[in-house]
């Protein structure tokens, strides 16, 4: 089993650890391990069982993660660990985060820079289980990966610490924060498995104070249980208070999956509602996700109100954008970094391991 002794914890008496990777700070005795399944203390240290265990590999488009506004047309390595720090009764990946055996492919960072580059990744994304419980190595692979000109994204639940937004600012580029049932505390607490969903905007903060990481919020809609709308108005002005109007926002569509069977998909009215809210608010980059070939998952223009880019589910259709990123209709800075990616093609989909 590949282990590495972990950077973000404390040592307490008794040979207890206290881990700080995560915002449940979990403390740790003698031979046990933390909710997450991979912090594990061996004789008073904290030690990463998963350390370069990857349990999957895939080639993704940038805009599944979701991201629009950094890099659009790029094709990101994915990559994943077993185990999480939530435990989600609606997670599609639960065969992965809700795993709590050590299991994947051995490699060391610099096979996963070579593995992305090889599959003609332009960079890479720690997804599919929450990045930060495996930060060490997630960091590694993410400093080897700059020095290659490969790019690193975490898709994250934002359920993190100051120490990992620290350590998240010495190699990432580009965060997904995603936000679940409009951060409404009950649903947090029902269906995720947390007490309060405040650490994540706690995360938000630290991010913007601290680093010039890229950052863009999601939220899964899930119908009945997390659409209270005035929590969707609550999530929408924190995000213009603290961040300005350009921040990206996706509204995702709930499907039925693992412990949610009984749910039914989010309709989309209640999804364009939600739209409406942001709108309101001030938000000028709204989107609703997967929803394939609905209008809104265009970006449009600010002030004429074309559309800059068009979307169909994943891939590209359109680009209205001079080279400065510059709406080609009336000249307005559209918030996009990047132009679109040279080597852009539609359907980049791969599995590598």
């Amino acid at each position: 089993m590949t282990t590495k002794e972990a950077i973000l914890y404390q040592k307490l008496p008794n040979d207890k650890v206290r881990c700080t990777a995560c915002a449940r700070y979990c403390e740790i005795g003698r031979d046990q391990i933390g909710l997450c399944g991979i912090r594990a203390n061996n004789n008073g240290k904290l030690d990463l069982l998963a350390y370069g265990k990857v349990i999957t590999g895939h080639v993704d488009p940038i805009e599944k993660k979701p991201v629009t506004h950094y890099r659009p047309g790029t094709s990101i390595f994915s990559i994943a660990t077993t185990g999480c720090n939530w435990l989600c009764k609606y997670c599609q990946n639960y065969d992965i985060s809700q795993r709590r055996k050590i299991e994947g492919t051995d490699m060391t960072p610099q096979q996963v820079v070579d593995l992305a580059k090889q599959s003609g990744s332009d960079g890479i994304a720690y997804t599919y289980n929450q990045p930060s419980i495996f930060i060490e190595f997630a960091h590694d692979c993410g400093v080897v990966a700059r020095k290659n000109g490969l790019f690193n994204i975490f898709v994250s639940n934002g359920y993190d610490t100051p120490e990992t937004v620290n350590m998240m600012n010495e190699f990432l580029d580009c965060i997904t924060i995603d936000f679940k049932g409009n951060a409404e505390p009950q649903f947090s607490r029902r269906y995720i498995g947390i007490p309060d969903p405040g650490p994540i905007f706690d995360t938000l903060k630290e991010i913007h104070k601290k680093t010039k990481i890229h950052v863009e919020i999601t939220d899964l809609i899930v119908p009945r249980v997390g659409d209270n709308i005035e929590y969707a108005k609550r999530l929408c002005r924190f995000i213009y208070d603290e961040f300005g109007p350009d921040m990206p926002i996706h509204f995702l569509r709930f499907h039925p999956d693992y412990k949610m069977m009984e749910f039914e998909s989010t309709p989309i009215l209640t999804l364009e509602k939600h739209y409406d809210v942001a709108k309101e608010v001030g938000l000028n980059y709204a989107y609703l996700g997967n929803v394939p070939g609905h209008r809104l998952e265009n970006t449009y223009c600010p002030q004429c109100k074309e559309i800059v880019v068009k979307r169909y589910g994943f891939d590209i259709q359109g680009w209205h954008l001079d080279n400065n990123n510059n709406c080609s209709f009336c000249g307005a800075k559209i918030a996009i970094t990047g132009s679109l990616s040279k080597n852009y093609k539609q359907n980049r989909f791969q599995f590598v391991i």
